[in-house]
């Protein structure tokens, strides 16, 4: 397993997983789940996030088109099969 991890502004946590048979990353968003939307097209993820009526839009280079997006608890959380 490949681990990365940074912080961007605000010290938001960003953790990235590389396992064999699958791709992993996990963001630490400070908001409630209702103020997240995403949709994947292709292999690219769409990231929109309302904090406080500051709209925050943010698009993601995945590894593969076949993601799996969650978002639990302000935790974003993408996989995808290798």
């Amino acid at each position: 397993m490949n681990n990365t991890q940074s912080a961007n502004r605000e010290d938001r946590l960003l953790r990235q997983y590389e396992y064999e048979d699958r791709w992993v990353l996990a963001a630490d968003l400070p908001v409630d789940d209702d103020s997240v939307e995403y949709d994947t097209i292709g292999d690219t993820l769409i990231l929109v996030v309302d904090e406080d009526g500051q709209i925050d839009e943010t698009e993601l280079d995945l590894p593969g088109s076949d993601a799996d997006v969650t978002v639990n608890n302000g935790v974003l959380t993408v996989q995808v099969q290798k």
